[in-house]
């Protein structure tokens, strides 16, 4: 477990990839929110948030360790490079506590008929969208395939048998939790377990990226870590457009936003937010 304490500075840098960078960027944001008042006050709440980063990357990097696959190699190195910025900007506030990954659970302890019912969502919509694709069609097909490959990583760790195939008979039980839609490059937050919901107007999901579903009607996104009813502000901070949605059910994804409310803060020819902030308002 020592190569996961929080003086491991001098590993070898990697390239940061898209999802890494956005968990650097949702330093930052922790790091600005909290400023103001005295200093010393300042710095103790941007400790606090920098610690929780430190601390979601240690376990995943762990977690990757004892739960290999032929993607984890790169995702270990990507988070270590991760690792090292979060310890800088720790050093410079005058963080001084001492973290360590937390031991990892060998059960995922994850309902089997919510991983089952959230596969068969996304199979269904891949479905879909080959029988009538659009000119958006091949980017929403291959974000929702990087889903169902989570979702099957997770259904073998919970031990998982049904053979669930589009069109299928959905399981009895209602949805539990989903895991996240990042490529596999990432997870946090695109993949560690799903956190509690945070408290309103806190940032969540640091390092998640933001797509569209591709679903009409109003505004609105889907969630695997909140319920249907609340409400989520994203903000694409490379063009500082934001859009507050409605969570109105269950995706693989902290927000996966509908055509109308990917809109709202797109990039022009982008199908993907890399650098993005989601915050529960409600």
């Amino acid at each position: 477990m020592s190569q996961f304490r929080s003086n491991s500075r001098h590993r070898r840098r990697a390239t940061v990839g898209l999802a890494t960078l956005l968990g650097l960027a949702g330093i930052a944001v922790a790091v600005v929110a909290f400023s103001g008042g005295n200093g010393e006050a300042s710095a103790a709440e941007s400790c606090q948030g920098l610690d929780t980063a430190l601390q979601n990357n240690l376990n995943f990097i762990a977690q990757q360790q004892a739960n290999p696959d032929t993607q984890s190699a790169a995702r270990i190195e990507n988070r270590e490079a991760v690792v090292d910025q979060i310890q800088q900007r720790r050093q410079v506030a005058g963080c001084n506590g001492e973290l360590v990954a937390q031991p990892i659970d060998t059960g995922s302890g994850e309902s089997c008929a919510g991983l089952d019912q959230a596969l068969l969502n996304n199979l269904n919509f891949i479905d879909g969208q080959r029988a009538n694709p659009d000119s958006q069609s091949a980017a929403r097909i291959e974000n929702r395939q990087a889903v169902v490959d989570l979702i099957q990583q997770r259904r073998q760790a919970a031990g998982c048998t049904e053979d669930v195939q589009a069109g299928g008979r959905p399981p009895a039980e209602a949805p539990a939790q989903e895991p996240p839609a990042e490529a596999p490059a990432e997870q946090p937050p695109a993949e560690a377990p799903a956190e509690e919901p945070q408290a309103e107007g806190e940032v969540v999901c640091a390092g998640s990226t933001v797509t569209l579903s591709g679903e009409a009607g109003a505004p609105a996104a889907s969630s695997n870590q909140f319920p249907v009813g609340t409400k989520l502000r994203v903000t694409n901070l490379d063009n500082d457009k934001s859009v507050t949605v409605e969570v109105t059910g269950a995706s693989g994804s902290c927000a996966l936003l509908n055509d109308a409310a990917f809109e709202q803060v797109r990039e022009p020819g982008k199908n993907l937010i890399r650098r993005a902030v989601i915050e529960r308002v409600g």
